[in-house]
């Protein structure tokens, strides 16, 4: 078993939080923002992160969406790993059917080398978009046959990242660099580290398969709350110890918003909830300003909506927000906590983000 490896993936709680927090970063871009803007927005939170001792910053991998700004993880990553020093740094999660395997060892690879030790590569199978934006990345007009490859895939690129396809095998001779193969040529050294890689899930195939590898899980509580439970369990009850884990090791994502008072928290959320009607509507845009929401006629399909995703969205003061996720870590026994806030200003989401690290007295800088 090995030791390092468990230490890169379990986090130390800080303060009076009962497992260690950390952020999901979806760099949303709000109306009258740009891109720029929100790429800015992410460094200042991943600096705030760091400095607050939250344990690890992810960003997600979406496509063709305007009001989200996170499209290549791997080059964000890079660009926080210039502005942080120990804060783990790593992808919720990189679309693996989206890309060749090889492309992402090589990717995670050089992300390690920038960062030694504080890299992780979390992977997912959706798209991360919709079936037309996924039969172009994916260069087919079968997007979904990608995912239906998923076990194969995943092992393919677990052998790039070891370096250690056997003898015969046709890519027995194809390394990937930054890696392993650096090490064994004459007078190379290379680094004992591999980012770890982690299985993202929204239902109970990646819960099954993280389990049966013995990976760690990261399940999206943030959008199917209603399988949270059942996933967990499924993980939980399918783990076998591994390499890296001898027992599970599971976070959740969770959509948290905390503001100065519970008036501001609900228009706040009221945005974000109107962004995802437009999104699931096929009318994706920028992510509207709580004046517009207000504003907004919301049909009865729409308000059914609202409040449905609304109801899995902790929101509200400092307080209110951290009683809410204690009682969710406790519901479901999660090892670790992701939080997300989505918000239209970025100075709300990093203000949301110092008003938990407070509530729960997370050390401050000094």
């Amino acid at each position: 078993m090995s030791t390092d490896a468990t230490e890169e993936i379990r986090g130390t709680a800080h303060g009076t939080a009962p497992v260690p927090l950390s952020v999901l970063d979806l760099v949303t871009v709000g109306a009258g923002r740009t891109a720029t803007d929100a790429l800015r927005t992410s460094v200042e939170i991943a600096r705030l992160a760091e400095s607050r001792a939250f344990h690890r910053y992810w960003v997600a991998e979406h496509h063709s969406m305007p009001g989200v700004a996170s499209s290549s993880p791997a080059v964000i990553l890079a660009h926080l790993a210039a502005h942080t020093d120990r804060i783990r740094l790593g992808s919720g999660g990189v679309m693996l059917p989206n890309h060749a395997p090889l492309v992402i060892a090589e990717q995670f690879g050089t992300l390690e080398a920038m960062a030694p030790g504080r890299v992780d590569l979390g992977l997912g199978r959706a798209p991360g978009t919709d079936g037309a934006t996924a039969a172009a990345l994916r260069r087919t007009d079968r997007p979904g046959e990608g995912a239906d490859d998923f076990p194969q895939q995943l092992m393919e690129l677990i052998r790039f990242l070891d370096d250690d396809f056997p003898d015969g095998h046709p890519y027995r001779r194809i390394h990937a660099v930054p890696g392993p193969v650096q090490a064994t040529s004459p007078g190379g050294v290379q680094s004992p580290h591999r980012p770890p890689v982690w299985l993202l899930g929204s239902s109970g195939f990646s819960a099954r398969l993280a389990g049966t590898l013995g990976l760690p899980f990261a399940f999206a509580h943030h959008f199917s709350a209603q399988n949270t439970i059942p996933a967990l369990d499924l993980y939980r009850e399918s783990f076998r110890p591994s390499a890296v884990l001898d027992a599970p090791y599971a976070l959740i994502g969770v959509s948290a918003l905390a503001t100065d008072d519970e008036k501001e928290a609900r228009r706040q959320v009221l945005a974000a909830a109107l962004n995802m009607v437009r999104l699931r509507t096929g009318r994706p845009g920028l992510v509207p300003t709580p004046e517009e929401a207000e504003a907004y006629d919301f049909s009865p399909m729409e308000r059914e909506f609202v409040d449905s995703w609304n109801s899995n969205v902790i929101h509200g003061t400092a307080d209110e927000v951290r009683a809410g996720l204690d009682d969710l870590q406790k519901r479901t026994g999660a090892d670790e906590l992701m939080l997300t806030a989505n918000a239209h200003g970025g100075d709300v989401r990093l203000r949301s983000y110092e008003l938990i690290a407070d509530a729960y007295g997370l050390p401050t800088p000094a």
